[in-house]
């Protein structure tokens, strides 16, 4: 009854799948998650050992008799369920393993009853769809027969089915939940929330005085405005006087043009003189608009106030939505920004106006990557970047780690001499370098446990660089790497992943902390005073990303 509707040797194959799906890679997973990657992986595997039939058949080669096919499959179905039962068995281990490596406690336990029922929900689901896509497929090629000859009728059936289901999956069930979660997502933008008042101060942003209004910030700029620190937060670390850092933040809802809402963000920034501050920082926010209050409040008070912080948001999507739907709007407003501040500031003497940096994480990252070239600030560059977690897309970073020293691995790479880019970690690494730090500085914060940063998509047929030996702190000695298995099980972790700050795509504000210092090189600190510092921070918990 089995092989009438199943085919032997795609269960077979799905069978080793499903246990290989059982492996660790980047980030722990609950039961759920890893029952959905199984299913999947379940259904990969089915329908490779299904096509590896076909094809054979199709070129007619010789095949066993049916009596010695039959032990064949006996065989290789106890040994893959031998495989499986290991799997399961030690999948609490494996999970325990990333646990502990990220301090979480190591109480994991696979419930391989719901791990197994969710995987075989999915793989029947994913089995409807493609048994569905084959009908229609064989339905148009008998059409066509009556006018083309088989094959080419084969082949014509063949495309004309891709065509058809992606229309349907692209241009109806992907436009539909993106229209959903746009609508959704904009009216938690448009939210204001009882807790968070307006600024009174006349020389804050969304001040009464302020040019941009307060309503039209945005949920995440109304945060961004009012979650930061004093002067009296930060003198109680200094002797020296500190000021009250300026930030100023431009929504979505204050021009549907993101060149007008650059020249908002500019003239907000003269009007409450960001301009003489000792540093500059202009940030690029995630796909909703989110900045990590982690990320900004150690340069703020390892500056004493001396700074002036700006961005501009460009949606209210998450980032991996945001990244799918809206890529190239994001990073023109980052270019719009950056071209109007940048502008302005090189209009300045040179010795009155502030060190300019650049700052972004995630998708912010990739398009404050995107928003200058080299070529237009080499005559008059800024003083440097610091870019956190960015995403896997060809970008600068890409390229330095592609061509990164040959002894120094790709989840640390080191780029040439080190007098222009480094990278750091949760140990550190942008203080150390064959040469001296140049007055241009390229800064890169990532661990080797984001899958943001080291998801790509031809993990599914070859192993990554980082992979090999040796392997980042906070990866997991047990993993291996398998075809297609091990790409959705990372597929997976950059979309549902969750882990503790200091590890995957959580940073933490010390490693900040610790980037900031080596990047802007603060002054009048005593090594003391740094270690309280790094401290305060060490033991704050900042909010995850909305």
């Amino acid at each position: 009854m089995l092989k009438r509707y199943f085919s032997t040797t795609g269960l077979l194959v799905g069978t080793l799948f499903f246990a290989l799906s059982m492996s660790p890679t980047l980030i722990p997973r609950p039961d759920t998650i890893q029952g959905i990657i199984s299913g999947l992986a379940l259904a990969s595997g089915y329908g490779l050992g299904v096509f590896g039939i076909w094809i054979w058949k199709y070129l007619e080669l010789p095949q066993p008799k049916e009596r010695d096919q039959t032990k064949l499959q006996v065989v290789a179905g106890s040994i893959f369920l031998l495989i499986t039962i290991i799997s399961l068995w030690r999948a609490s281990t494996w999970q325990n393993s990333l646990r502990e490596l990220m301090g979480m406690e190591a109480d994991a336990f696979v419930q391989p009853v719901l791990v197994g029922l969710i995987a075989i929900a999915v793989f029947l689901a994913v089995l409807v769809v493609g048994r569905l896509f084959l009908v229609t497929k064989q339905f148009l090629a008998r059409k066509m027969e009556k006018y083309v000859p088989p094959r080419v009728s084969f082949a014509l059936g063949l495309i004309t089915t891709f065509i058809i289901f992606w229309l349907i999956i692209n241009g109806v069930l992907v436009s539909q939940l993106l229209r959903m979660v746009d609508s959704t997502y904009q009216q938690v933008d448009a939210l204001m929330e009882p807790d968070i008042e307006q600024p009174s101060d006349p020389m804050k942003t969304g001040s009464v005085e302020s040019i941009l209004s307060w309503e039209e910030m945005g949920r995440q700029g109304r945060r961004f405005l009012t979650e930061g620190p004093a002067a009296a937060d930060i003198q109680q670390f200094t002797d020296s006087t500190a000021l009250d850092p300026i930030r100023v933040y431009v929504g979505m809802h204050a021009s549907t043009d993101f060149n007008e809402r650059a020249d908002l963000a500019l003239q907000e920034l003269i009007r409450v003189g960001a301009f003489e501050r000792s540093v500059l920082l202009l940030i690029t926010p995630t796909g909703t608009g989110w900045i990590d209050p982690g990320s900004i409040e150690p340069i703020e008070y390892m500056h004493r106030g001396d700074i002036a912080s700006v961005a501009a948001q460009y949606s209210y999507l998450p980032s991996p939505v945001s990244l799918i739907s809206e890529e190239d709007y994001g990073s023109g407003m980052a270019r719009a920004l950056f071209q109007k501040v940048y502008g302005y500031w090189t209009d300045l003497p040179e010795n009155e106006r502030p060190k300019l940096y650049l700052h972004g994480l995630s998708l912010g990252a990739l398009n404050s990557d995107h928003s200058f070239d080299l070529y237009d600030i080499i005559a008059d560059p800024f003083h440097g970047v610091l870019w956190v977690g960015p995403p896997f897309r060809k970008t600068t970073w890409r390229n330095i780690t592609d061509n990164r020293n040959t002894d120094s691995p790709a989840w640390l790479p080191e780029f040439r001499d080190g007098s222009v880019v480094r990278f750091a970690n949760q140990n550190g690494g942008l203080e150390k370098g064959e040469s001296e730090w140049g007055s241009f500085r390229i800064a890169y914060l990532q661990y080797a446990s984001d899958p943001v940063t080291f998801f790509e998509p031809g993990v599914f047929t070859s192993e990554p660089d980082w992979m090999q030996e040796p392997r980042g702190p906070d990866v997991s000695p047990y993993l291996r790497w398998y075809p297609i298995v091990t790409g959705l099980q990372l597929a997976a972790d950059l979309m549902t992943g969750d882990a503790p700050r200091g590890y995957g795509h959580e940073y933490a504000a010390e490693h900040y902390f610790d980037s900031w210092l080596a990047l802007t090189e603060p002054k009048g600190w005593t090594q003391d005073e740094l270690r309280q510092l790094r401290k305060f921070f060490e033991d704050r918990r900042y909010q995850t990303a909305p």
